[in-house]
């Protein structure tokens, strides 16, 4: 197991965020991968941050995690919000938002690159932030799951290579002095905060697409509403954050 063993014994090496809304069906896979002897190897904690659920989701944080932090104003709060709050409380030198239906494809080797990125080693050792692959597991995933998903990966490695910022929010990893001198995410983003804040980033320090951290995300949106709709909606909430600096969507729908 890939440990952080030159860290201080009070240090914090690595903070999980992940934002949760009405995630009781698939959250404690994902919080277990992070679980109390992983966090105490490797300098961590764990941090869920809850838009307001109302199902068994706070339950099944507060058995897992460090800290929960709950939304209890009176707007719907976004997933940019939510990441923000959970990042607000974080100690880590490194800060891995990951989302409550999101499983790391290896953990040790997931482990082992982000924590080389915080003790800054390695050869993301002068990365400011990483940008993951992202896949469904091998059960779940069809012919055209594969093209897609390998085509998207494919663009996001292509851009962090002509140093243009660019990833999925599924799994984001950013250094936290970093994360907030450019601000953090912008809460008022309904859609497309992901690949505006690498953008962001990736203007001013160096951001990276790691392909050792694959993720595997829940088919679960793609299988409601097809590719064709949600490549639509992506490209649509893209532009008009590139030119708007606002989504085109006023909400972003929740798949459950």
């Amino acid at each position: 197991m890939t440990t952080a063993a030159h860290a201080s014994q009070n240090e914090v090496l690595l903070s999980v965020v992940v934002p949760t809304l009405q995630e009781e069906k698939l959250l404690e896979r994902t919080l277990m991968v992070f679980d109390h002897e992983w966090r105490k190897t490797n300098s961590a904690e764990l941090i869920v941050s809850d838009g307001g659920s109302t199902d068994g989701t706070l339950e099944i944080a507060q058995r897992h995690a460090d800290i929960v932090v709950r939304h209890s104003a009176d707007h719907r709060q976004t997933i940019a919000e939510g990441r923000n709050c959970g990042a607000a409380v974080a100690r880590g030198k490194v800060i891995v938002f990951i989302n409550g239906d999101t499983i790391p494809a290896n953990r040790e080797e997931f482990t082992r690159v982000i924590v080389d990125l915080a003790m800054r080693r390695g050869p993301y050792g002068r990365a400011s932030a990483l940008a993951c692959p992202v896949r469904f597991e091998p059960h779940e995933e069809g012919l055209g799951d594969v093209l897609f998903l390998g085509f998207y990966n494919y663009l996001a490695r292509a851009l962090c290579f002509i140093r243009v910022g660019s990833g999925r929010g599924e799994c984001q990893v950013v250094r936290r002095d970093v994360f907030n001198t450019v601000g953090g995410y912008k809460k008022h983003l309904v859609a497309g905060e992901d690949f505006e804040l690498l953008g962001r980033i990736g203007m001013m320090a160096r951001v990276q697409y790691a392909p050792e951290l694959v993720v595997f995300e829940s088919p679960r949106r793609f299988r409601k509403f097809g590719y064709l709709r949600t490549i639509r909606s992506w490209i649509g909430n893209g532009l008009s954050v590139i030119f708007r600096g606002r989504s085109s969507s006023d909400e972003w729908e929740p798949v459950r």
